[in-house]
């Protein structure tokens, strides 16, 4: 099958990788030519933004797929019009690539998410009270277009773009949970993983799985995911992010779809990782199993401050030498301080064993510039 991809960046590079096994040809498309996926791909160089570039694209493909939700969603909706299956459908990538139409297709579909509210302009009164959170409409990924705006000093750096203001909640633990549907209806979920978040970089620094819920608090995301599968009505891979307060109630924080950072240890974690899930969904086939194989935790891989150029991994060979600890790299020749440039799985036999070896792995290995 020919399988485009527009985004050529990480994520659709492991997926590529996890489906070599298998018999089929991958397209990326991309803006910068030397993206992850350029030297494993069938390549082009190109916007993803751009109606035409992606209509083009597209045509001649059995099925395209998404690795980055900011795309031209207009033409993808005119490749299934003329047959092409496009994975998840324009329609759902549409309405999550904004987030004001994301919060209120959660307030349509009763699916638990912060109190919000809609300003188009800088001259719009914001009624919510303080502290709440700005989401930019459209562009906001990996941390960037959210604030939190804390104080009446704050609103002088309020953003002028369309927004959603958002209640802020009293978080006690960030959670993910990726789900999976094919056109046969068939679902499944991923267990739930923590997000322990670098306050720096407002990225992911951790990600730990299984985690340890009340059952009531299971139940909660159980039915989460129960009404957004039904909801969204598409073939897809998704992550929602999700909030549980101080007081255990489960908030949507977010959706992706596509798949996600929250879900890269279940390459060495799970019984199949979101990668070989994502590509059975692409081919309508039977979804893979995702049981946990044991605790198993993620640490991204990001660029040192003060290091711009060709890369350096300080310490890797030490990290290499530790049991049940697993280096994946994105391709990436340039660092900057902040890129994302791989990251790291680690095994362990309890939590406690988990959060030790990936505080200690962290410590050991910088990623910096010749």
């Amino acid at each position: 099958m020919k399988i485009g991809i527009l985004g050529g960046g990480q994520l659709g590079r492991m997926l590529i990788q996890s489906a070599l096994k298998y018999d089929d040809e991958f397209y990326t498309l991309d803006p910068a030519s030397d993206a992850p996926c350029h030297n494993i791909s069938y390549f082009t160089q190109g916007n993803f933004n751009d109606y035409d570039t992606v209509l083009n694209f597209g045509k001649d493909k059995e099925v395209v797929t998404i690795e980055i939700e900011h795309v031209n969603a207009d033409a993808l909706a005119e490749l299934e019009r003329q047959g092409v299956k496009v994975v998840p459908n324009a329609n759902i990538i549409k309405t999550i690539q904004q987030k004001i139409l994301q919060k209120e297709f959660y307030k349509a579909h009763d699916i638990p998410s912060p109190e919000f509210q809609v300003v188009w302009n800088s001259e719009e009164k914001i009624i919510m009270p303080l502290p709440f959170v700005q989401k930019m409409n459209t562009g906001g990924y990996d941390g960037k277009g959210v604030q939190v705006i804390k104080t009446e000093e704050d609103y002088r750096n309020l953003w002028k773009e369309a927004s959603v203001i958002e209640s802020l909640v009293d978080i006690d633990k960030e959670l993910s949970v990726i789900v999976a549907r094919n056109e046969r209806g068939e679902t499944n979920t991923f267990p739930v993983t923590e997000m322990v978040a670098d306050p720096k970089l407002n990225l992911l620094d951790f990600n730990v799985c299984p985690v340890l819920l009340t059952e009531d608090v299971q139940q909660q995301i159980d039915s989460i995911t129960e009404k957004f599968l039904n909801a969204v009505n598409s073939p897809g891979l998704f992550a929602i992010e999700l909030f549980l307060d101080k007081e255990g109630k489960v908030w949507v924080n977010e959706t992706a779809p596509r798949l996600h950072n929250s879900g890269h240890q279940s390459q060495e974690g799970n019984t199949n990782s979101q990668f070989e899930q994502m590509y059975r969904v692409v081919k309508n086939l039977p979804l893979a199993d995702t049981d946990a194989i044991t605790y198993s935790g993620m640490l991204n891989l990001v660029g040192a401050e003060g290091y711009t150029g060709k890369v350096v991994y300080e310490g890797m060979e030490d990290v290499l030498k530790l049991p049940e600890t697993y280096i994946h790299l994105y391709g990436k020749t340039e660092t900057k301080p902040g890129r994302k440039m791989g990251h790291i799985n680690v095994l362990a036999d309890s939590r406690e064993e988990l959060m030790e070896k990936l505080v200690m792995v962290k410590g050991m290995i910088r990623v910096i510039s010749k």
